[in-house]
């Protein structure tokens, strides 16, 4: 039974990608509600069913008073039959259609809706661009993806559990009170005008109070995170107390956030105890006076009585649920700030993907500054030649690792253009491109799974012969046998940590260079591939290097300017141009920055901060 209610939706099922989301609350979340629509439908229908039933049987037990004023000898002659059908009704029916409302809601609604929404939110800022993510906290990125979702999962429950069952109570109360004396919906409707001011008090205050207290929430999360992720930082530098402090900054900022919405809370609780003695005295008090009078029966008291007792204790509840329902609705505002972000670095229309034939690589016109005046890319023109290998060399800000991300099309250019055997990498897919492309980064971060995954990440179908080949070729095969985690995981299923900080520097880049080996992209791109290993490792793989660059179109950043003397080119970059170009040999003769920066090299590395 709990399968077929659980299965009535798929949270996976294909759907139209959306790279602009609505960016108004409502129509957001309407946006996934599609394969929800019928069962919302059936929901409603529900609710309103078993709110019948309750304000029934209030009015029912009222009558079973009014009968027992009878003659109890012929009671059960004259009410037997009756009784037995109310009482196979409320052992049967009723449990049965209670039932049905709570499988439809908690069993196929809840764990559904907010799964579907989870997923796609997660799609969607997967597609978002590189810049799109530095600019932000992980922590925070991720701790508006956890909430939004459950609180859009609580806005649903609250809909069908608590407010469309409370006013269709309510009006199933009004009914049964205007049957018995229309004058007894005096007190009730006085009571209702007075308790929906409050409800609008309270709710125009704690969508703003919810939705700075969950900014709040993201900001230490950020924060706890960002100390969390830099922990070797932290340590290194003794600087405990002052994450504490600056941890400090954004608790009591959660803090103060949190304490100004319970106010309202309390104040919200204060006042409906109040209103709700109002509700009693009017509303029982009428009915005994009605019956003092002989104009209502004792039945008619205590259906009064018990209706009003139970609004008493639905109240809290429902003020409750309704506080509740815009709180969460807060925290899907304050998520959609980062979730409902349109994708801004697109596939263009009818993009197809890279067909590439020889690798070769030109740029035309390039420039690039970040949105600002300076810094980046300025008016670069290049043509790398297919299998040529060139070496970048330059300051620090030169525009080295501005060049690298626009190859991979991390940012889209802000003018010129890049071409790969003739197409405008603007106008081919994404993913096409970044295939075609091998990339060994300075910062060799790993993921926080098993040095298997790890490497199957650069050709997920390599058989497990050819990912250790790329490990040996790599220097990595022996000491990755070596590995052991806590979890007692061994070799190449032993996890390496979050970032893989369980291994060292240079056994973290000996693992990305295996990674890239094995993807075995016709184009290479290095930053500093060997900045992490030490000069025996490097002296061991340097041939290796040199094989994974042959036949492929290769640019190099070293600071080390040994690692790149034996390029086909030298690239000397400076402020943004290319100011130099030839080989290793052609560019000592020259005198110029390049023979500047290997005159002044220590130990092999570039001295960036000194200037000719």
């Amino acid at each position: 039974m709990f399968r077929f209610f659980e299965n009535l939706i798929d949270p996976y099922v294909p759907y139209a990608e959306d790279d602009q989301p609505p960016r108004k609350l409502w129509p957001f979340l309407w946006s996934f509600s599609g394969q929800f629509r019928r069962l919302f439908g059936f929901a409603t229908l529900m609710s309103i069913i078993v709110a019948g039933i309750e304000v029934w049987l209030i009015y029912y037990m009222g009558r079973v008073i009014d009968l027992m004023e009878t003659d109890p000898a012929n009671f059960w002659t004259d009410h037997g039959t009756e009784l037995i059908l109310v009482a196979l009704f409320i052992l049967i029916l009723r449990p049965a259609f209670q039932a049905l409302d709570v499988l439809i809601l908690n069993n196929a609604i809840l764990p559904n809706f907010g799964m579907l929404m989870r997923w796609r939110n997660h799609r969607h800022v997967l597609r978002q661009s590189v810049g799109w993510f530095e600019n932000d906290f992980a922590g925070r990125i991720a701790n508006r993806m956890m909430q939004a979702p459950a609180s859009a999962g609580e806005v649903i429950f609250q809909i069908f559990d608590a407010i469309s069952f409370s006013l269709a109570y309510f009006i199933g109360a009004a009914i049964l009170l205007s049957t018995s004396d229309p004058k007894l919906l005096m007190p009730l409707l006085g009571w209702f005008v007075l308790y929906g001011l409050l409800v609008k008090w309270t709710v125009r205050r704690v969508g703003p109070a919810s939705e700075a207290a969950s900014n709040a929430r993201s900001k230490l999360t950020g924060r706890l995170v960002d100390a969390y992720t830099n922990i070797h930082s932290v340590k290194m530098f003794a600087h405990h107390e002052r994450e504490m402090d600056y941890a400090k900054e954004a608790i009591e900022e959660a803090r103060e956030t949190f304490q100004k919405e319970m106010r309202i809370f309390t104040k919200m609780d204060v006042t409906l105890v109040a209103l709700n003695g109002v509700l009693i005295v009017g509303v029982v008090g009428w009915a005994m006076l009605l019956w003092v009078q002989g104009s209502a029966s004792v039945g008619v008291v205590a259906a009064a009585t018990a209706l009003t007792l139970r609004l008493n204790a639905m109240t809290g509840w429902i003020m409750w649920a309704l506080t509740s329902f815009f709180r969460e609705l807060g925290v899907v505002s304050e998520g959609m700030e980062t979730i409902a972000q349109p994708i801004t670095l697109r596939d263009a229309p009818e993009a197809k993907p890279l067909a590439l034939t020889d690798g070769e690589i030109k740029i035309e016109d390039l420039s690039h500054h970040y949105g600002r005046r300076s810094g980046g890319l300025d008016h670069v023109n290049l043509t790398i030649r297919r299998g040529e290998k060139v070496g970048l060399v330059g300051r620090s800000g030169a525009g080295k690792s501005t060049l690298v991300k626009l190859f991979l099309r991390f940012y889209d250019v802000e003018s010129g253009r890049i071409r790969i055997d003739g197409q405008d990498i603007s106008t081919v897919t994404q993913d096409s491109l970044r295939l075609a492309i091998g990339m060994v980064q300075q910062d060799s971060a790993l993921l926080h799974r098993s040095v298997r995954d790890n490497l199957l990440y650069g050709r997920p179908d390599a058989s497990e012969e050819d990912m250790i080949a790329a490990a040996r070729r790599a220097q990595a095969h022996d000491f990755i046998l070596d590995l052991e985690d806590p979890q007692g995981r061994k070799g190449y299923d032993a996890h390496v940590g979050e970032r893989g900080v369980k291994l060292s520097g240079g056994q973290r880049q000996r693992v990305t260079l295996a990674r890239v080996i094995l993807k075995d992209a016709p184009i290479l791109l290095l930053d500093e591939a060997t900045s992490a290993l030490d000069s025996e490792v490097e002296a061991a793989i340097q041939d290796t290097l040199y094989g994974m660059m042959e036949g492929k179109t290769v640019v190099a950043i070293a600071h080390r300017l040994s690692t790149i003397a034996q390029m086909d080119r030298i690239l000397v970059l400076d402020q943004g141009r290319i100011v130099e170009d030839g080989s290793h040999d052609a560019l000592l003769a020259q005198g110029g920055l390049y023979a500047d920066f290997w005159a002044r090299q220590s130990g092999g590395f570039l001295k960036l901060e000194e200037r000719a």
